[in-house]
């Protein structure tokens, strides 16, 4: 006997075993049936394992535990960044129905003031089912739609496979990235044998399908299901769990990213996100639980159901809203993501502790800290969440208004603070390859910093253990020098950094033949000016070379990165033998100093 109001099996038969085994139809009935989907969608995931409408919103309201290979319907993608193809066998074997010649001697006809079944199993179908579900993580730089593509014809490929054999097997360099070759062998391999594997397994066949009989129609005094519920509304109650999961998808592939396992304050607006949605999708549930039972029976009407979701509807955590936030919080991991990969090789510290783990360091003097300054700030949205958890207006079914505070736009949104964030992020980079490896006793880092005076981003400098400027600006590269030749002396016209306070100036040059580029990587030699002065003289350069020569903006911190080079060349004339070198000299001194 079945309860269908509560979706429950009693265990309590209407007849006794022999009558059932006397007047029970026993039939072969194999069949095989093969399908694919590259959805796991609530609506696709049923369609494949045929569920009605009403089994559809036992389950969507935690009525119905599945297990076997109904727990497929459980199993949903982690993230958003997931590919994934189902591939569904099932094989039916055996046919059991009452011949129904039983139906006016019934042995045990208290069950129908016991009130406890609505309907009895009259016939059973057995079988099995097997799902083969794949699964590809898609990189930042792949294309989704293109990964699932190729994925779902690399699966639909397999039946064909197995019966062209192993040799048929031959995967291209694309369709290799998409399927482990080995992987995919496994499943060919699995496939191949699973007829063989379910018919040697026949006894071990299971009910796939079951056909229900009301109790009314044996007495009128049985337990029965006096309301169903709208398709209408099942529809809408797979929506809103829907949403939900789409949701869920979105913040498994933020959970997953570097950012949010590198930032402290985002871990945690994550962890508390995830804390109160996954609440709030039980407390929806529960009121799904109660309240489904109680309209089948006829104590509730079904307006009770359209008050859940209304209340759901004007909810914290309907779509749109959660969108919203879950958008937001994905541009500010975006921005994490690609500040850091500009700075790729630099530490990324998750804390301000872990700063003070490095600015203390005996070892080291200077610390240079790109910091994001305004990571650790209070959510109104998640605030708004934590607060309509309290008021559980599913208990009452009774609506209560929570008001949002938006406030000014998140740092990460807000173009006062882009351009000077852009400019920081330039400067740390230009000033980190200038200086990294050049001695021990300076480290650069990146790490959340809270600094309301300069919100969004900023470089901080840290001497001796202490923090020296919240606003530090390095210097940068210079502009070209300008150079005067005159005799063997090269003279040099500097500028100080636009950026940062420039004490001196490092020189440096080097000797190439005409037309090197100076790609070849020869090393630069350098002198260094006494102090920040607009000329300097290089002298002691090779005649008969050609030079490249460059400048940097020294500080107190490091240097600047180089400045663009300028060729330098002399101009040297060898006298023929037998001319006047008082004609040749001159001809020589006014082409070159004209």
């Amino acid at each position: 006997l079945y309860n269908i109001i509560k979706e429950v099996q009693n265990g309590i038969t209407l007849w006794d075993k022999a009558s059932l085994t006397q007047d029970l139809d026993v039939r072969r009935q194999p069949n095989t049936d093969l399908k694919f989907s590259a959805s796991d969608s609530l609506s696709d995931q049923a369609s494949l394992l045929d569920v009605s409408a009403s089994l559809k919103a036992s389950f969507l309201g935690g009525l119905v535990e599945v297990g076997g290979s109904a727990k497929y319907l459980n199993d949903k993608k982690s993230s958003a960044n997931q590919s994934r193809v189902t591939m569904h066998y099932g094989q039916t074997t055996k046919f059991e129905q009452l011949t129904m010649t039983q139906l006016g001697k019934i042995t045990y006809p208290r069950v129908f003031d016991d009130k406890t079944a609505t309907h009895v199993v009259t016939a059973v179908l057995y079988g099995s089912q097997v799902f083969m579900v794949f699964d590809r993580t898609t990189a930042d730089n792949e294309d989704k739609q293109e990964v699932e593509g190729t994925l779902h014809v690399m699966v639909k490929k397999i039946p064909s496979f197995s019966i062209e054999g192993d040799g048929a097997l031959k995967m291209n360099e694309k369709e290799k990235k998409v399927s482990n070759p080995t992987t995919y062998m496994e499943a060919l391999q699995l496939y191949k044998k699973l007829p063989t594997l379910l018919k040697q397994r026949e006894n071990d066949a299971v009910p796939v399908s079951v056909w229900l009989y009301p109790l009314t129609q044996l007495n009128d005094g049985a337990a029965k299901m006096e309301r169903e519920i709208s398709t209408s509304l099942v529809s809408k109650i797979e929506n809103v769990l829907q949403e939900l999961e789409d949701a869920k998808k979105k913040y498994g592939a933020m959970d997953r990213s570097n950012a949010a396992n590198r930032f402290q304050d985002v871990r945690k607006r994550l962890k508390i996100f995830h804390n109160v949605f996954t609440e709030y999708e039980v407390m929806f549930k529960k009121a799904l639980s109660r309240i489904l039972p109680a309209i089948r029976s006829g104590e509730a009407t079904q307006t009770k159901l359209s008050d859940i979701l209304n209340i759901h509807s004007r909810s914290p955590f309907v779509a749109n809203k959660l969108e919203e936030w879950l958008e937001n919080a994905q541009g500010e991991i975006n921005l994490l993501s690609s500040y850091t990969a500009e700075l790729s090789g630099i530490p990324v510290l998750p804390s301000s502790v872990q700063v003070n783990s490095v600015v203390f360091d005996p070892r080291v003097d200077t610390v240079v800290c790109f910091s994001f300054t305004s990571l650790k700030y209070e959510d109104p949205y998640l605030s708004s969440l934590t607060k309509y958890l309290a008021a559980d207006e599913f208990e009452m079914l009774t609506p209560v208004p929570i008001s949002i505070d938006q406030g000014s736009p998140a740092w990460f949104n807000n173009p006062d603070f882009s351009e000077k964030m852009k400019e920081n992020v330039l400067l740390f980079k230009s000033f980190a390859d200038a200086n990294k490896g050049k001695t021990e006793q300076i480290r650069f880092v990146i790490a959340p910093v809270s600094d309301s005076s300069n919100p969004g981003a900023s470089i901080c400098l840290y001497r001796n253990g202490q923090m020296k400027d919240n606003n530090f600006q390095p210097v940068s590269k210079p502009p070209k020098p300008s150079v005067n030749i005159q005799n063997r002396d090269v003279i040099l016209k500097l500028q100080k950094s636009p950026t940062g306070e420039t004490i001196r100036y490092r020189v440096e040059y080097r000797a190439t033949q005409p037309g090197d580029s100076g790609a070849d990587g020869k090393n630069w030699e350098f002198t260094e000016t006494t102090d920040a002065q607009e000329t300097f003289t290089l002298t002691g350069l090779n005649l008969a070379n050609q030079y490249q020569v460059r400048y940097r903006a020294v500080s107190k911190v490091g240097m600047s990165e180089a400045s663009e080079s300028v060729d330098v060349f002399f101009r040297v004339t060898i006298i023929p033998v037998g001319q006047s070198w008082v004609s040749t000299f001159i001809k020589f001194y006014t082409q070159t100093y004209k």
